[in-house]
């Protein structure tokens, strides 16, 4: 019952939205209809005169210029390309499971199948119209033709961080939307409306000459009024086509649902965390973590234990994970783990010198210690071009601390700062005096890495019910070294592990090398992504302040210090992102860096940093090792 007046209602509201314009096509008809009239006059000499043989001229021009100008309008309307999402599309070969599943499923809901399945990195997921002609893929596809159902698109996140069971009743209300999408008047009022919404976007395109530029504000000012006209209607049919849709779910694992619910937001919260927290330092640096979704596994799980919300994490292992759906996981996992990096950061479209993957095992190698020498080299520079004195022995963290006790206050220095950096973002690729050194790919054979730095790839490998195994991050609080000032700790709810079954990186062998008996098949083409270049870029932290880079800075000079005097080593939190690891045994993070660098910086005070020095042996005197 409810399902049908939630159609109902979309259904009426669908009319509404083709009456706007239906109003639209009458306004431009009307000074044609009044000419007609006029001539007809004439004809039979009802309307004659002087007066009304200017008044058929002019309304006459007036009907043909309203005319033209009304196909014009339409004519971009229907032609305009809008919005393609961001994807990586995945061929049914590539997983025949996953098509089955949401087959199956659209057979449960009696409703049309999706005409094809792409992940997008976001933890979300919708059904996508692509039946417009820019959207065609070159040699075309089943989802290729007007009227084809539309294209399911998951949130890539969900794939590692769910169960098979959990992902099916998350997807169960996207589903049953293709049965509402398949409305004549439902999909005829979306494309008028994601035509008007391309027609008001056509005058940034920055291909546009000037005269096409001019003549697409017009025609994006016509579209605007009907899209105000629209938009009401338009949100009231989506509301309606989401309630049927939902009522139309109930019957498909209702009560999993619900516990699948929560796992959404778990999975956001790590997601965000991963991004903005361990992926972006190594953007950064001009390195893209190869495997982010596996990451976020390793993410959440360490989220749950940290937060002592580990009651029945063992229970959700021994369920298929949804990723084991994939033919090749590690293929994709590395082409969304490129599209959140050209999405989020602006990063090429291919990797190259500049632009090289890494895997977890080798983050705190090539990315923390590579960031902490290349800011506090970068920090020496700034220092050398104010004039400040050197000490003798070559960069050490004394000089920063002789710095700051002296100096009135930091914004001269903090200034500088960012005007270098400025300068490096802007200089070509290339300029060795002005750019970094571009980092090196990874070799072959990785060393172990450190304590608390569990590799993500293989995390909680599925071999069948009740035999899994999952990351061992350790739940100690981390310092973290790459946002001295903020000291926010996440918590969420939830726990599991799980990643692929193949495709993902290949443990190195004992003897540095690979066992060639276990050596991965030639790989797969990697999954095709579109619609990346037609988006601007979505940054996922605002530009930091000058302050804030002199506090990155100042840090990244202490964290040399102490791996290059005290013995410590770089690693990674799967929250919190670069870490400092000190002490034996693989070493313990130690959260009471920030203070002292933050006293240093705003206070003028080095005694608390040089406190915090001594406790862990570091010996701020000698010289450190920079890019």
């Amino acid at each position: 019952m409810g399902e049908e007046r939630g159609a109902r209602a979309a259904r009426a509201r669908a009319l509404a939205v083709l009456r706007v314009r239906g109003r639209a096509l009458a306004v431009a008809l009307l000074p044609a209809a009044l000419a007609v009239v006029l001539l007809a006059g004439g004809v039979t000499g009802q309307l004659t005169g002087p007066g009304w043989d200017a008044a058929r001229w002019a309304v006459s021009g007036a009907a043909v210029a309203v005319l033209l100008g009304a196909v014009g309008v339409g004519a971009v309307i229907a032609r305009a390309r809008p919005a393609l999402t961001p994807t990586v599309e995945i061929a049914e070969a590539a997983a025949p499971d996953l098509y089955r599943m949401v087959r199956d499923l659209a057979v449960r809901l009696a409703v049309p199948a999706p005409s094809a399945i792409a992940l997008t990195p976001d933890c979300d997921s919708w059904l996508e119209d692509r039946t417009h002609r820019a959207h065609r893929l070159p040699g075309g596809g089943a989802h290729d033709t007007a009227g084809a159902a539309p294209v399911l698109v998951i949130g890539s996140p969900f794939l590692w961080w769910m169960r098979v069971g959990e992902l099916r009743a998350v997807l169960a209300p996207v589903v049953a939307g293709t049965g509402p999408s398949a409305h004549p008047d439902i999909a005829a009022a979306r494309r008028f409306v994601r035509g008007l919404d391309a027609a008001v976007a056509l005058p940034g395109r920055p291909d546009l000459g000037a005269v096409r530029r001019l003549g697409a504000r017009a025609v994006g000012a016509v579209a605007r009024l009907m899209l105000r006209a629209a938009r009401e209607h338009a949100a009231e049919m989506e509301r309606g086509v989401a309630a049927a849709a939902s009522e139309r779910a109930q019957t498909v694992d209702y009560g999993l649902r619900i516990v699948a619910q929560e796992q959404v937001g778990l999975a956001y919260a790590g997601w965000d965390r991963l991004l903005s927290r361990v992926a972006l330092p190594a953007w950064r640096m001009g390195r893209w973590p190869s495997r982010l979704d596996a990451g976020v596994v390793s993410a959440l799980t360490e989220l749950s234990r940290r937060d002592r919300l580990a009651e029945g994490f063992t229970s959700r292992l021994g369920e298929r994970p949804a990723c084991d759906l994939l033919e090749e996981p590690g293929l994709v996992d590395e082409a969304t783990s490129l599209l959140a990096a050209r999405l989020f950061h602006g990063g090429p479209a291919e990797p190259g010198p500049d632009w090289a993957p890494v895997d977890w095992q080798r983050y705190p190698e090539e990315v923390v210690d590579r960031k902490w020498r290349t800011e506090a080299a970068r920090l020496h520079r700034v220092l050398d071009r104010l004039g400040i004195r050197a000490t003798p022995e070559g960069p050490t963290l004394t000089r920063v601390l002789d710095h700051f006790s002296t100096a009135d206050d930091g914004e001269t220095l903090a200034a500088a700062l960012s005007a270098e950096l400025s300068r490096e973002e802007r200089a070509p690729r290339g300029d060795a005096t002005a750019r970094t050194p571009s980092p090196a790919p990874a070799p072959p054979a990785a060393p172990a890495p450190a304590a608390g730095t569990a590799p993500a790839a293989d995390a909680g490998r599925s071999f069948g019910p009740g035999h899994t195994t999952g990351p061992t991050p350790s739940p100690t609080p981390a310092t973290d070294t790459g946002h001295a000032t903020d000291t926010s700790h996440a918590t969420g709810t939830g726990h599991t592990t799980g990643t692929a079954r193949r495709g993902d990186d290949t443990a190195p062998a004992p003897g540095g090398g690979t066992d060639p008996a276990s050596a991965p098949a030639p790989a797969a083409p990697a999954p095709a992504i579109r619609g990346a270049d037609d988006l601007p870029l979505l940054p996922l932290q605002p530009p930091r302040s000058g302050r804030e880079l002199l506090a990155d800075h100042v840090l990244a000079m202490v964290c040399c210090a102490a791996v290059d005097t005290a013995g410590a080593a770089p690693g990674l939190d799967w929250l919190d992102g670069p870490v400092l690891l000190v002490g034996d045994g693989g070493g313990r993070r130690r959260a009471d860096v920030a203070p002292g660098v933050l006293a240093l910086i705003e206070e003028a005070d080095p005694e608390p940093l040089r406190g915090w020095l001594a406790s862990v042996g570091a010996r701020p005197e000698k010289p450190v090792r920079l890019v």
